[in-house]
């Protein structure tokens, strides 16, 4: 059984696929404890794959996101493959400090300060910018197709804007649902 917070269909707001529908699976709890972390972990149902599976095949959207908390403690290579075997390609948002399934079609690797994630490669890196953060350590430890910096819950957008431009092999990654009002 998995410990699911919410399962919606709505656009995904971060990233490279900022604007396509996407249905998101949100399990519940985590390993760390961000202060700006937007889930709530004490509120859960238990579902099994084939319930995940089931409600997600109610949806149109072709990708399903697996977000959290921290997906990488309970999201297996079964319910990747019973997600596929409904037409849809599946994504992971991660802090990369658990190994993730191999058959995952797109990984978003979001390391967060404190701890050194495991994974050393991910389809994108989202790293979310406070003045303390050293954003050129993930660049060059971890292999990525895109780097992404985002600014933390909306409210230091010049400044990571200002850090980009110095820096210009990141991207900025806004958080689009928190501004346009959507889930």
């Amino acid at each position: 059984m998995k410990r699911i917070n919410e399962i919606f269909m709505s656009l995904q707001g971060e990233g490279f696929h900022t604007g396509t529908s996407a249905v998101f699976v949100r399990f519940s709890g985590c390993n760390l404890k961000c202060p700006f972390c937007d889930t709530k972990h004490e509120t859960f149902v238990e579902m099994s794959e084939e319930e995940i599976e089931k409600s997600v095949s109610g949806f149109a959207s072709p990708w399903v996101i697996l977000t959290g908390g921290e997906p990488s403690l309970q999201a297996t290579e079964s319910l990747v493959e019973r997600l596929h075997n409904i037409g849809k390609k599946v994504a992971m948002e991660t802090n990369g400090t658990h190994e993730v399934p191999h058959n995952l079609d797109w990984v978003t690797l979001s390391p967060k300060e404190g701890k050194a994630p495991i994974l050393s490669t991910a389809n994108e890196v989202k790293v979310v910018f406070t003045e303390s953060t050293d954003v050129e350590h993930w660049h060059k430890q971890i292999k990525a197709d895109h780097y992404f910096l985002q600014p933390c819950s909306c409210q230091n957008t010049k400044e990571t804007v200002a850090y980009i431009l110095e820096h210009p092999h990141w991207r900025l990654s806004l958080q689009t649902h928190k501004y346009i009002g959507i889930e």
